[in-house]
């Protein structure tokens, strides 16, 4: 698909059907993710995929947002392997996992997958219900799937400011 059809018609996806990710598309999509930028190159993501029923059913006790997604990618990073900005008041953990998380919402369009960035849910309780190791912080959870039939984009999402209101030139 051409990238800008990608980027104007992915949507997030509220209802799933009931159809398997083929493993061939959840590589496809898990490569975008290791292919992405980080700080220094430091790759302190982690993504775990979470499909068994026993999976699913923890991502159900910590937020009602499955929308009944067959997978779902649990993406946490490693706090201790973060590139810290001068001034040491912020580091890149949040901003690198979340264009690993970017890269892989835009490869699940492209290989014809519907997602969801899912954010409704406490990152300890994740981190506990899944045995984390310490070291890693929850930054989302990515629904992933096929739409299941009469799903679609909310009515808004075509709505967008114009370039003026959100760019300045300096």
């Amino acid at each position: 698909m051409e990238f800008k059809e990608v980027v104007k018609n992915r949507y997030s996806c509220k209802k799933y059907s009931d159809r398997k990710v083929e493993q061939e598309k959840l590589t496809a999509v898990l490569e975008a993710g290791r292919l992405a930028p980080t700080a220094k190159n430091l790759q302190e993501q982690h993504i775990y995929v979470v499909q068994s029923a026993e999976g699913l059913a923890k991502v159900d006790s910590v937020t009602p947002c499955r929308y009944g997604a067959p997978t779902v990618l649990l993406v946490a990073f490693d706090k201790k392997n973060v590139f810290t900005y001068p001034g040491g008041k912020r580091d890149s953990g949040i901003e690198d996992a979340s264009i690993v998380a970017t890269h892989m919402i835009l490869a699940a369009a492209n290989e014809g997958l519907d997602s969801c960035w899912l954010n409704f849910f406490d990152p300890e309780k994740v981190a506990e219900v899944f045995g984390l190791p310490e070291n890693e912080e929850v930054l989302m959870l990515l629904d992933l799937g096929y739409a299941a039939e009469g799903a679609g984009p909310l009515a808004n999402h075509a709505s967008r400011k114009e370039l003026s209101e959100t760019v300045s030139y300096l």
